[in-house]
């Protein structure tokens, strides 16, 4: 498919799931499930879905960041429209990986780390960020992602993620602490719901 294809069906796939992401926020606006649409509450489930749509104290559930040093092995991760290369990954409870991600596709992708709980809340941050131009079809737009958006900021800069624009690479050190259920996904609108995520095995 070429570039100008996949840009279309992109900017259709971001248009199609805007509305539905939009009345799903605003029930949650109101006291639902995630708190304030984008922005979640460290209290929210325990803390299992943090601030601002990223994990906040939920970290611990899903690991800390590592340090490079002590990384066991490097896994290289490519993006490609939509999926990811491989399409699973298994670890060792208390390994440290280095991820080198790439993206290969021709859209702005993300790897996260998460469970499929934590992906949920955070893709409607994801959609604000798209809402308010932070985030275009191929390009990230630094300025406006570091801007107030609705009295929080939208800088993308969890341990557990990266957001590449498209050609782009760059590192994620992860330790996995414990057996959770896992998934590495995109949460750019509708690239999850088009299959763009993975699970994560960790075992003993």
């Amino acid at each position: 498919m070429s570039r100008t294809a996949y840009a279309a069906l992109a900017a259709t796939l971001i248009l199609g799931v805007s509305s539905a992401f939009a009345e799903d926020a605003e029930s949650h606006h109101d006291g639902g499930e995630h708190g304030e649409p984008g922005h979640h509450d460290a209290a929210d489930d325990g803390g299992q879905h943090g601030d601002a749509g990223h994990h906040g104290d939920g970290m611990a559930m899903i690991g800390e960041a590592g340090d490079a040093a002590d990384a066991a092995r490097t896994v290289n991760i490519s993006m490609i429209d939509n999926f990811f290369e491989p399409e699973s990954l298994e670890f060792a409870a208390g390994e440290t990986i280095r991820f080198v991600v790439t993206n290969d596709g021709s859209v702005v992708h993300e790897f996260n780390i998460g469970t499929a709980a934590m992906h949920a809340a955070h893709q409607e941050k994801m959609m604000m960020m798209v809402e308010h131009g932070a985030i275009e079809i191929d390009r990230i737009n630094h300025e406006v992602m570091n801007m107030d958006m609705d009295g929080h900021v939208m800088s993308h800069d969890d341990p557990n993620a990266i957001l590449l624009e498209p050609g782009d690479s760059g590192e994620v050190i992860w330790k996995f602490t414990q057996t959770t259920a896992l998934e590495f996904a995109c949460n750019v609108p509708g690239h999850y719901d088009s299959g763009m995520m993975g699970d994560i095995s960790v075992t003993k």
